[in-house]
């Protein structure tokens, strides 16, 4: 996940929680600020994600820890792209997908941000059926990137997007709230893009 607010990270490892490599603990890298989501909100999460996960295509943005694009990996997604921009992270992530024998699992190191602006043909990636979406608090990101994955065509029809963001902060506008959870700072929220012709229908 990404980085909130500079505090260290509450651990030096991550927990997957299910799916192929359940129980599997994952060495995390030494970047301040660097923390996965708490285990009950990432256990929520892929309890709603479930349906959707086997042969998806998933993006991490801000991946961190990676905890959240392993975990989709680990319950049956087909690829998986973690982006990370800290050199730091991203050899951890490399290191982990290694240990692990993620050959569904690609680590590349760019800025988020950047990425998206690109665009999706350009960029010569997705789209993506699952998209997690958790950058650094405070930044006022949360907008920019929406607005990015919707206009670079990221996200493949039906697609979810899971944005984790502060408490208190009001759910981002033209997009479909499915489910939300809060836990300690972080509010989770599982969004649609109700433009979408397969979002439509349901």
């Amino acid at each position: 996940m990404g980085t909130k607010g500079g505090a260290r990270g509450r651990s030096a490892r991550v927990r997957i929680i299910g799916g192929a490599w359940r129980r599997r603990w994952l060495p995390v890298a030494p970047v301040p600020g660097l923390r996965p989501s708490a285990d009950a909100q990432r256990e929520t999460l892929f309890n709603w994600l479930q349906p959707l996960l086997p042969g998806a295509r998933a993006l991490d943005l801000f991946a961190g820890t990676g905890a959240l694009g392993l975990e989709a990996a680990s319950r049956g997604a087909a690829s998986v792209l973690l982006v990370e921009k800290n050199p730091v992270a991203a050899r951890q992530l490399d290191a982990n997908c290694l240990k692990l024998g993620a050959r569904q699992v690609a680590v590349r190191r760019d800025d988020a941000l950047r990425l998206l602006t690109t665009g999706c043909r350009e960029a010569g990636l997705g789209p993506f059926d699952i998209v997690f979406v958790d950058p650094p608090f405070g930044r006022g990101m949360t907008i920019p990137v929406l607005e990015k994955l919707l206009d670079g065509g990221w996200l493949a029809p039906g697609a979810r997007v899971y944005l984790e963001q502060e408490q208190g902060l009001a759910a981002p506008l033209g997009w479909d709230v499915l489910r939300e959870r809060t836990c300690g700072e972080a509010r989770g929220l599982l969004l649609a893009d109700p433009k979408s012709a397969d979002n439509a229908e349901r």
